[in-house]
């Protein structure tokens, strides 16, 4: 039987990863590329060099072509899942013409709609128009407009990095629609570019024609060029088939194709997420995002920086932990875990919530820790943000099961700190349900791998594509004892504590300057 792999591209923050996949889901051969995740020219702002990304890619295939010839020369398709809301302005020729805005990228844009007259009226008197005018200073495209005339004048298109990332594979400006997640003018009900005066387009003013080709995931995107097999390696006429963002990828390789399942990641960004025939905002004005599934949607919370924090802990903290990790080859989560067995549940006391950044429900939030005293250590911090990180998502969860009336019976877990069994057990006892871990915690990569085996017809459907490449490694059970102490612990504290603290952060926004309004 002749042998074939599926080539996953998954390019997100803080490296790009290439990964080969079977047609039964077993990862075959990886290749990472880490890089920073961005760079800082003023405070709050956060962009990357597109071309790091492209080389990254490159690099990384080559590579996985050096260690790996026979199952590299066997690659019969390609699918890229790429971080989300960062976005590339690039010319007729696909060439940047400044740096991606990423985003984690906090600079504001002047609102462009509803500033005069009857409407402006109109909205205040709705009580809408700051949170309209919120919305709208997000928008980059509206920055770059305002601050970069002369740059959007040159623009050709306004791409994800996915659509960056497939133009450079096939020559085509075209990219999935279940990447197309951000401050854009899309309708997010429709899962089409948003007409002329549907409201985001009004709010994120970007011309149709500055637009890429909308595809449908596991749909055909385009060939490897020549081009591109000279840089990536990879044949020409290798078929690139559209897949979906990280996250998106990351709920269907986690096995997540059913509304009573949760999918948490626990990446840069953590999330909960589950899949939804019907369309709904878990919060009012955050829509759900197109799913890989073609016409279902992903309902969504998430952690701004999330898991980011277990870099900057590792970062500032846990220098030996890192450096023994490194010794010994393993993840350093792994060494972390000692933290978490070393402490008990509720880390004597301190509680930490993950507001790192404004949200929709939240525009004044900043991260908080509280009730620190003298007996806390390093460990007592890491288990706190750990516990915090799983309190926000518990959170999350619950708007997502009031607006879909779903209760989720159990949870799938991914994303670099899966790796962890401590932080998959703690997770598991907050949300007092059975969290499921998959043979690979490169699941995005899985997803993308999915949906790229669907579209070359080797399955049906993405179900039985699912069944067929989804394997489960372990469940983690609640341990009811802890359950009681952490249900305790959110209901009396963390979910009073933002409200409580909610009129301190916009003093400090008034005395400090920051974050900028």
């Amino acid at each position: 039987m002749e042998l074939k792999t599926i080539l996953a591209i998954d390019c997100g923050t803080q490296s790009l990863r290439a990964i080969l996949f079977s047609e039964k889901g077993e990862m075959l051969a990886k290749a990472q590329v880490e890089y920073d995740p961005y760079f800082c020219h003023h405070p709050g702002w956060a962009e990357q060099d597109p071309e790091l990304y492209w080389d990254s890619l490159a690099n990384a295939c080559q590579k996985l072509k050096a260690s790996t010839p026979k199952l590299f020369e066997s690659i019969a398709g390609v699918g890229v899942a790429t971080q989300r809301a960062s976005m590339v302005n690039v010319d007729k020729n696909g060439v940047p013409l400044r740096p991606a805005i990423i985003w984690m990228d906090n600079r504001s844009a002047q609102p462009v709609w509803g500033q005069k007259g009857l409407l402006k009226a109109g909205l205040t008197l709705l009580g809408l128009k700051k949170k309209i005018d919120a919305i709208q200073t997000q928008g980059k495209c509206s920055w770059i407009r305002q601050n970069q005339p002369e740059i959007w004048e040159k623009t050709h298109k306004y791409l994800q990095i996915s659509g960056f990332l497939n133009h450079r594979l096939t020559g085509n400006f075209s990219d999935s629609v279940a990447s197309q997640i951000g401050h854009l003018p899309f309708d997010y009900k429709q899962q089409v570019w948003a007409e002329k005066f549907q409201l985001s387009k009004q709010l994120f003013p970007v011309e149709s024609d500055k637009l890429p080709l909308l595809v449908q995931p596991g749909a055909l995107l385009g060939r490897i060029t020549p081009q591109a097999c000279a840089k990536t390696c990879i044949k020409t006429g290798i078929p690139v088939i559209a897949c979906g963002s990280d996250k998106g990828c990351e709920t269907l390789g986690a096995g997540v194709a059913a509304p009573r399942m949760a999918s948490l990641s626990f990446g840069t960004t953590a999330t909960v997420q589950t899949v939804s025939e019907t369309y709904i905002e878990p919060i009012k004005y955050l829509p759900s995002y197109p799913a890989p599934v073609p016409g279902c949607y992903n309902p969504e919370i998430e952690i701004f920086r999330g898991f980011w924090m277990i870099t900057w802990f590792k970062k500032e903290f846990a220098h030996k932990e890192v450096e023994q990790a490194r010794e010994m080859g393993v993840a350093a989560e792994e060494v972390l875990n000692q933290c978490l067995e070393r402490t008990r549940p509720g880390a004597m006391g301190l509680v930490v919530q993950p507001y790192w950044g404004p949200g929709l429900d939240h525009p004044d939030g900043k991260g908080a820790m509280i009730g620190f005293g003298d007996v806390h250590t390093k460990d007592h911090i890491y288990r706190a943000v750990i516990e915090g990180l799983g309190f926000a998502l518990w959170e999350g969860t619950q708007k997502i099961q009031a607006k879909t009336g779903v209760k989720f019976e159990k949870a799938a877990v991914s994303g670099g700190a899966s790796q962890s069994d401590e932080i998959c057990k703690i997770t598991a006892n907050i949300f007092n349900l059975p969290m499921v871990k998959g043979t690979t915690h490169e699941t995005a990569g899985l997803g993308a791998a999915i949906i790229v085996a669907k579209g070359l017809g080797w399955f049906s459907s993405l179900n039985e594509a699912v069944d067929h490449m989804v394997h489960v490694k372990k469940i983690f059970e609640p341990d009811m004892i802890h359950v009681k102490m952490y249900q305790e612990l959110y209901s009396r504290v963390y979910s009073r504590m933002y409200s409580a603290l909610k009129p301190l952060y916009s003093h400090i926004r008034e005395i400090t300057g920051y974050p900028k309004k």
